[in-house]
């Protein structure tokens, strides 16, 4: 299927919403369940130990998944793959609900790891068979901005349902169900993958650098800014209610400003825009000692920061789906989703340990962060799959 009927038409346009809407679904499943499981087994007595073995075990779902995920793609298709994602998450979830024996919520969280990496996988490589290159910054602009909004929501949610007894796992199920509903749409445009043209996934470590250290960032500092950024504030002064909005704040402009930058990405160079994303970041995480004294100052900042930060994923999403295809391009987007975990792991651990040695630890460690990025972005280019 050429590009041009891929990237026009009602049928395109009908394609994208419904990938874009199963991207914001998964992402609000995500980050319902993800607290939830943490809740609810400390509720029922288990260690902090037995809760981090637990949470690892999506970590090792993801990591199955993006050794068979190529090949599982060019022989079922994403709509299939994705429909059997969304089915075992909702049975998985209400698993969660009904099994009161902890050592079963091993296996579970296993495979729900399993089915988020199809889910994020699949969803990024349809999303960028869907684009032509003109609008394709764009549309992986407004695709992470719906994950993002998916992600945001999931807490939202929680609060309001609460995370006792087994109504919020049904919810999470409803919900993963209701973006199945979404696969069923007449009309749909489904891209055909094709084989990896190599079986080993870690060859593209070599071949597209940028976009793995992208996400090894946006992991990195976006789980450290979860864990540390309000404790960061209160220490600096600020009061409990204020400090826990400011990651709010910093979602809400990683959500807004992704059109922008998605529309930058289509008018000039995407590499210079990635560097100038970093560079800004890498600034903007340095203003943060002063920018909280003020809290107009802080709100103006993280906002932008958040769009601009978020925006390097973006950016790197688009240049690799406009180098890579097919079951390549699959490859390398499951070992990004990898990449994340690795990054999720060492970002709160760095963070943290920056936080002790100084005041202003966690705003040395983003900015730094970013600026490393930023050596890396100018001193590496992706290369086709054809280059070796």
């Amino acid at each position: 299927m050429t590009e041009l009927a891929l990237g026009s038409g009602r049928g395109s346009l009908l394609s994208r919403a419904a990938v874009v809407v199963t991207a914001m679904i998964f992402g609000l499943t995500y980050s319902l369940s993800a607290p939830l499981i943490a809740l609810e087994m400390a509720a029922r007595g288990a260690s902090d130990f037995v809760i981090g073995i637990n949470a690892a075990m999506h970590a090792v779902g993801v990591l199955i998944t993006a050794l068979i995920l190529p090949r599982l793609a060019s022989r079922f298709g994403p709509r299939r793959l994705i429909l059997a994602s969304l089915g075992m998450s909702a049975l998985i979830l209400v698993a969660f609900g009904m099994i009161d024996r902890i050592w079963l919520w091993f296996p579970l969280r296993l495979l729900l790891g399993m089915s988020a990496e199809a889910l994020f996988v699949l969803s990024e490589t349809w999303i960028n068979a869907l684009s032509t290159e003109s609008t394709r910054s764009r549309a992986m602009a407004t695709y992470t901005a719906a994950l993002s909004l998916g992600l945001a929501l999931g807490p939202l949610v929680l609060s309001l349902v609460g995370a006792q007894g087994s109504l919020p796992f049904l919810l999470g199920a409803c919900v993963a169900l209701l973006a199945s509903c979404m696969m069923f749409l007449p009309g749909l445009i489904v891209p055909a993958f094709e084989k990896p043209s190599s079986g080993n996934p870690l060859r593209f470590f070599r071949l597209a650098p940028m976009a793995i250290g992208a996400v090894t960032l946006n992991a990195a500092i976006e789980t450290a800014g979860l864990s540390f950024l309000a404790l960061y504030a209160v220490g600096l002064g600020w009061q409990q209610e204020g400090a826990a909005q400011l990651m709010f704040v910093m979602m809400i402009g990683a959500i807004l400003l992704q059109l922008p930058i998605g529309w930058l990405g289509d008018k000039m160079d995407r590499r210079k825009l990635i560097i100038a994303c970093a560079l800004i970041s890498a600034g903007g995480a340095a203003l943060w000692p002063w920018a909280l004294s003020s809290p107009v100052a802080t709100y103006v900042l993280l906002f932008v920061w958040g769009g601009f930060f978020v925006g390097i994923y973006t950016l790197a999403l688009t240049i690799v789906g406009s180098r890579f295809q097919g079951g390549d391009l699959v490859g390398i987007y499951a070992l990004m989703g990898l990449t994340w975990g690795g990054g999720a792991l060492i970002g709160p651990l760095a963070a943290g340990f920056s936080m002790q040695a100084a005041t202003h630890g966690l705003a040395i460690f983003a900015a730094v962060a970013c600026g490393l990025f930023a050596i890396l972005a100018f001193t590496s280019e992706p290369r086709s799959s054809a280059e070796r």
